[in-house]
Parts: structure tokens; sequence; C-alpha cells
């Protein structure tokens, strides 16, 4: 039986957060650009929608923090524009 709290996330190296609570944000983003980096992905594209922009401006805030962040950057208009961020991660 699996956990309930335990949910499978593609390591693609797109993580969507319009299925996540924003309280889940701040331990999934950390933890999923960990995992994508275990497996040599160094770019990964974060959906967060555009709205007002608060759940942008979180994910910014974390991604600041990140050691393992070489840079990130606002999303091209065909990966989503300002509804989601690029995130290049430094190499193990």
């Amino acid at each position: 039986m699996t956990d309930p709290e335990s949910i499978k996330i593609p390591l693609d190296g797109t993580l969507d957060l319009h299925t996540f609570l924003p309280g889940e944000v701040m331990d999934l983003v950390p933890e999923y650009l960990a995992a994508c980096r275990e497996l040599g992905i160094t770019q990964v594209r974060i959906i967060h929608g555009k709205g007002v922009g608060t759940l942008r401006r979180t994910v910014e805030s974390i991604l600041q923090e990140l050691s393992c962040v070489e840079s990130f950057r606002t999303a091209g208009e065909d990966g989503g524009g300002w509804g989601a961020t690029i995130v290049m991660l430094r190499r193990k």
C-alpha cells in the first residue's frame, strides 16, 4: 500500500505547481531540483502560472537561496512566458 502523502512526480525536468498547495512549494521545489540534479538534469522548467505573481515570487525566493541553482530566468513565450521559470542547476 502506498503512502497517501507520497506523490510520484515524473523527473523529466518540468515541475508543474498547479496541482500542489501553496504550502507544499517550499519543500517541493528544492526536493525536485535535488532529484533532477542527481539524474544529471541541469535545466528545469517550473510552471507556476501567471495569476498575480505570488507563486512566481515564492519560487524565485526559494531559488535565490539554493546553492545548487546556477541561474534562473523567466521562460520564453514558447515555454510559458512569465508563467514559468527556467532554472539552470550546477553540475554535481
